[in-house]
C-alpha cells in the first residue's frame, strides 16, 4: 500500500477495531517491572492537515522544562483531568491548549490501542482530521515547537528503525523514526507504528 495515498475515510476504517495494545517495554518485556497497577489515564491528538492530495501531522517538540519526557517529539495531549468528559474530551482540550486547535474544528476519526508508558500512563490516541485553515499557536510552557510531517513518511515501515540506549543503567531498545533534524521516537514512533500496522493489507 501506497501510504502517501492515504485519504481520512481509509484511516477511519482501519480504526473502527482496533486491537491490543502498546507498551514502551514491547521491544524489551523483561525490563517492566512486575504487578504494575493503577496507570495514569492520559489521551493524545495525532491531528492530520489536508495538503493537497496527500496528509500530514501535526507534531510538538515537548518543552525542555517539563518533568515527563521533556524535548521529546510528541503528539498533543496530556493526563486526563477530573473535569474531563472522557479520554477523547481530554485529548482535544489538550490540543487546544498546546497548539491552538479547537476543538470544533476536529473530525475525530477513532482511536488506536492503549499505550503504556515507563512514567505510568495509560494513554490513548485518537486520531482526528482538521477542517479548514489551522494557525498554530504555541503554548510556551508545554511545547517548544510545532511542525508538520508527512503521514506517507511517517507510517512507511521502511522508515521505522529500532534504536538503542542505556536507561537505569540498562540496555533499551525503542522505535524511531528519523524525520528531518527531528528525532520521533519512543511513545510516539510507537503509536505510529499501531496506525501503520492497522493500515496493513
Amino acid at each position: 500500500m501506497d501510504r502517501s495515498l492515504l485519504d481520512a475515510e481509509s484511516i477511519a476504517m482501519a480504526l473502527r477495531a482496533p486491537e491490543g495494545r502498546s507498551s514502551d517495554y514491547d521491544l524489551d518485556p523483561e525490563m517492566r517491572p512486575p504487578g504494575v497497577t493503577g496507570l495514569r489515564p492520559a489521551s493524545v491528538l495525532i491531528p492530520l492537515l489536508e495538503r493537497g492530495p496527500q496528509l500530514a501531522v501535526v507534531l510538538t517538540r515537548r518543552a525542555a522544562r517539563l518533568a515527563h519526557h521533556p524535548g521529546q517529539v510528541a503528539f498533543p495531549g496530556g493526563k486526563q483531568d477530573p473535569g474531563d468528559a472522557d479520554a477523547m474530551a481530554a485529548a482535544l482540550r489538550e490540543a487546544e491548549e498546546e497548539i491552538g486547535l479547537p476543538p470544533s474544528s476536529v473530525r475525530v476519526l477513532g482511536a488506536l490501542p492503549p499505550h503504556e508508558t515507563v512514567t505510568s500512563f495509560r494513554v490513548t490516541p485518537f486520531v482526528g482530521l482538521v477542517a479548514g485553515p489551522f494557525t498554530p499557536r504555541i503554548e510556551r510552557g508545554e511545547v517548544d515547537e510545532i511542525f508538520e510531517a508527512p503521514l506517507g513518511f511517517l507510517l512507511d515501515p521502511a522508515n521505522l528503525q529500532v534504536h538503542g540506549r542505556r536507561w537505569h543503567g540498562r540496555w533499551r531498545q525503542y522505535y524511531a523514526i528519523p524525520y528531518g533534524p527531528h528525532y520521533i521516537w519512543g511513545a510516539t514512533a510507537r503509536m505510529l507504528k499501531s496506525l501503520s500496522d492497522g493500515l496493513a493489507p
